[in-house]
């Protein structure tokens, strides 16, 4: 008798462990709700998050928002024009691109409080990441050939370098290697944080529009969104071979990888997130077209609860026209 429900038992833990995992690898994500922001209605753009806190761009000022609480716990302000926002919580500090006057905010992390301005003479700062190995702030400009190194112990400008034009959204494998889109030549770069240079270029042809990468450290691949194609691919990280491609949504600017859930998720401009299901490392199909909202275009990814965020405004029924007061944080989860 023991031994039947012993047996009985496992073979409901069993059970149990393959319908957790199924149910991970067959997502089915809805709107969860909105957090609303105060602010501007006319520019937003890339959204960082950290543990318990997300940090979200707004034309002048940065919200960050407590997702625990869904509240917002702090500004920081008198920015112009942000772009992304990049965290170095090793020396207590954030840094914001300013894409208006090229410059960039660096900020306490603790408090949000202004440190000092930094300014660059690329134009249009837009993306930016910091690495740990070499404790350095990366500045991609994507209105010139350029990226910038900040030092972030001294927030000196330490060397720039060339990368072409466009550069985009980056990402990095945590070992000392970041990864960047290159729209204006379709195509990868690879820098090396030590070396402050380019050392590996791969080419994307025949997709084109590359916008924002992601990357799945354990299996070394990269997840490149494609704008103009209208496709995500899955590029070989060690020798940039083209493993996979499949079709999103139009309008993309920003993705996302679920290691755990092995999800790929672009945030398309049209209105909808692509998912895409990581089979293997070579084979990945969509089993979910989520419609969000439109122009919601850049997405940040909580680890802890498998959630997305995504930033926008709502519109009036021509769909053009901004409501006042609508900037926010729109949810999506597994339920």
């Amino acid at each position: 008798m023991k031994i039947k429900k012993t047996v009985l038992f496992i073979t409901f833990l069993l059970g149990f462990s393959f319908h957790n995992f199924a149910q991970m690898d067959n997502p089915n994500f809805t709107f969860i709700k909105k957090i609303n922001l105060p602010g501007s209605i006319t520019w937003w753009d890339y959204l960082t998050m950290d543990s318990d806190r997300l940090f979200v761009s707004n034309d002048d000022r940065v919200h960050v928002v407590n997702v625990k609480t869904d509240t917002l716990m702090g500004v920081i302000s008198g920015l112009k024009g942000v772009h992304g926002i990049t965290l170095a919580k090793e020396f207590g500090k954030g840094y914001i691109t300013n894409g208006t006057d090229s410059s960039v905010t660096v900020f306490d992390y603790n408090s949000f409080k202004v440190l000092k301005r930094i300014q660059i003479s690329g134009k249009k700062a837009n993306s930016i990441l910091f690495d740990k190995v070499s404790g350095r702030v990366f500045v991609f400009c994507s209105g010139a050939n350029y990226v910038y190194v900040i030092d972030a112990k001294t927030d000196a400008i330490l060397k720039k370098f060339q990368v072409g034009e466009a550069s985009e959204f980056p990402t990095t494998n945590g070992k000392g290697l970041i990864y960047d889109n290159i729209e204006g030549s379709n195509e990868i770069v690879v820098i090396d944080t030590k070396a402050m240079k380019v050392i590996k270029r791969f080419s994307l042809s025949p997709y084109e529009g590359p916008t924002s990468l992601a990357m799945d450290i354990t299996n070394n691949r990269l997840f490149s969104v494609c704008r103009k194609s209208k496709m995500m691919v899955a590029v070989n990280a060690e020798n940039g071979k083209i493993v996979d491609a499949q079709p999103i949504g139009t309008g993309v600017d920003g993705v996302t990888y679920d290691p755990d859930m092995h999800l790929i998720i672009s945030a398309n401009g049209e209105g909808t997130a692509t998912i895409i299901h990581q089979e293997s490392a070579d084979k990945y199909s969509v089993v979910q077209t989520l419609t969000t909202a439109p122009r919601l275009r850049t997405i940040a990814r909580n680890s802890s609860n498998h959630r997305i965020y995504m930033s926008g405004l709502a519109y009036e029924a021509d769909g053009k026209t901004p409501i006042q007061n609508s900037f926010g944080v729109y949810v999506y989860g597994v339920k």
